[in-house]
C-alpha cells in the first residue's frame, strides 16, 4: 500500500477564511464527516502540510472546520477516469452484455467539485436527462505506468465518495449522440466530478472490494449495492488502465456504478431543479451536493 502521512485527508476553510488541508479528528473509523458536516457538528482537524501524497506532514496545530470542502482541488487532479458498466446487477439493468474489458472515458480536471458544491446543470442538458451514479473512486498516489495486478494497490493513496453526474440525452439518445453512445461530453461538464468528504486512506480501507454503497436523492434510497459486485476490481482496473499508459498521481478513478441509476426506472427518474444527491460509502462517508440549473 502507499503510505501516506494521514489517514484521512480534508480540505476546508477555518475560521479565519483561509483554505486548509487536515486529518480530521474522528472517534472511529465508521464516523461520518459528511453527516457531521451536514448537522452542523463540530469538526477539528490537525493542519497538514507539505504534498498531500509525498511527503505530507501530520503537525500538531487544531484548527475548527467552519466550511467542508472537497479533499481534492481542480489542481491537484491531473484527470479523472473513468469506468463504465462495471457492476453486475448495473449491466443487467442497462439490458446490456458484460464487456469482456473495463470500459473507459475520461472526465477533465475541471469535472472535480467540492463537497456541498452546488452542482452547475448547463442548458443544453437539463431537460429529461440529468442522472446520478454513486462511485467508489480511487485516488492515485504514486505515478506509475504498466503497473502488475499483484501491485496494484500499493500505487492508491486512497478512496473517496463520488457522483459520476451524467447527460443521458447527450449521452445515448441517437437524435443527440448519434449512432455511437457520446460517454465523454455527456458526463464531462465543469463539476460533474463531486468527490467527498473525505480522501480515506489505505491504512483504514485495505480492501476496497467489500464496501457498502449507497446513494439518496431527497433522502430517498436508490442505490443500495457493495463494491463485492464489481465486475473488474480495483487491481484490475488499475493494471489495465496503465498499459502502455502512465497514470499520474493525483489521477482519480471512478469505478462504476452498481444498479439503480435514474435511467432504470420505468419510466426514467431523472433529477430536478435543486434535487439533493447523497452517495455513502462505508468508512469514506457522505457526499452531498444539490443539482442546480443555469
Amino acid at each position: 500500500m502507499t503510505a501516506t502521512a494521514w489517514k484521512r485527508l480534508i480540505r476546508f476553510v477555518g475560521e479565519d477564511g483561509k483554505i486548509y488541508r487536515g486529518e480530521p479528528i474522528v472517534p472511529n473509523d465508521s464516523y461520518d464527516l459528511g453527516k457531521a458536516a451536514l448537522a452542523g457538528e463540530e469538526i477539528k482537524a490537525k493542519v497538514v502540510t507539505g504534498d498531500i501524497f509525498d511527503g505530507a506532514v501530520v503537525t500538531d496545530e487544531v484548527k475548527n472546520v467552519k466550511t467542508l470542502l472537497g479533499p481534492l482541488s481542480e489542481d491537484d487532479v491531473p484527470m479523472v477516469k473513468c469506468i463504465g458498466l462495471n457492476y453486475s446487477k448495473h449491466i443487467h439493468e442497462a439490458g446490456l452484455n458484460p464487456p469482456p474489458f473495463p470500459s473507459v472515458f475520461y472526465k477533465p480536471r475541471f469535472s472535480v467539485a467540492d463537497f456541498g458544491e452546488p452542482i452547475p446543470i448547463p442548458k443544453i442538458a437539463q431537460e429529461d436527462q440529468v442522472d446520478y451514479e454513486g462511485e467508489l473512486c480511487v485516488v492515485i498516489g504514486k505515478t506509475g505506468k504498466d503497473i502488475k495486478e499483484e501491485d496494484a494497490l500499493s500505487y492508491v493513496a486512497g478512496y473517496v465518495s463520488g457522483n459520476d453526474v451524467s447527460a443521458r440525452k447527450w449521452q445515448m439518445d441517437p437524435k443527440f449522440a448519434g449512432g455511437v453512445p457520446q460517454w465523454v461530453f455527456s458526463k464531462s461538464f465543469d463539476k460533474y466530478a463531486p468527490l467527498g468528504p473525505a480522501l480515506v486512506s489505505t491504512a483504514v480501507i485495505p480492501n476496497p472490494g467489500t464496501l457498502q454503497l449507497q446513494t439518496h436523492i431527497n433522502g430517498k434510497l436508490r442505490q443500495d449495492s457493495n463494491t463485492d459486485d464489481l465486475l473488474f476490481n480495483v487491481p484490475k482496473i488499475i493494471a489495465f488502465l496503465s498499459q502502455g499508459t502512465t497514470l499520474e498521481k493525483g489521477t482519480v478513478i471512478m469505478t462504476g456504478t452498481p444498479s439503480g441509476v435514474g435511467l432504470g426506472f420505468k419510466p426514467p427518474k431523472y433529477l430536478q431543479n435543486g434535487d439533493i444527491v447523497e452517495v455513502s460509502i462505508e468508512k469514506i462517508g457522505t457526499l452531498h451536493n444539490k443539482m442546480h440549473f443555469v
